[in-house]
């Protein structure tokens, strides 16, 4: 898998053998390491769902879902809900010694953040740099 950001990520429905179910709204990142968890799914029927990024394959229009069930439909208490970094909250936090702000991040093989995108469109690696916890 190449690196996507999450605008890119964004951008994408999510497909049942060729039937959308929703389209991705957020980036769920892990809580304490540096890689993706999921998206936040706004389905047809207006209800937010977490699709985990290893129940899916990614194709250049969708994230591809082999059942339905692979949606969760999650309690507002949930660990995703709760603890889950959402990079929509992350835009415009500080990042790094400069005092840049993160725009995006890009993800790579196996969802590990790569790099991040900070102001300007300026992609730099991670090394040395924290992602903000909130």
């Amino acid at each position: 898998m190449r690196g996507h950001t999450g605008d890119e990520l964004l951008r994408l429905s999510v497909r049942l053998r060729g039937i959308q179910l929703g389209r991705a709204v957020d980036v769920l990142l892990h809580p304490t390491e540096a890689r993706g968890l999921g998206v936040d799914v706004l389905c047809g029927d207006k209800t937010h769902r977490f699709l985990p990024f290893l129940t899916t394959s990614l194709s250049e229009e969708a994230f591809e879902v082999e059942s339905p069930f692979v949606l969760l439909d999650l309690p507002l208490g949930s660990f995703y809900r709760v603890q889950a970094r959402s990079l929509s909250r992350l835009r415009g936090t500080p990042v790094g010694p400069d005092g840049s702000s993160l725009q995006d991040v890009v993800l790579g093989p196996e969802w590990a953040v790569e790099e991040l995108v900070l102001d300007g469109a300026r992609r730099v690696s991670l090394d040395g740099l924290l992602l903000p916890t909130r």
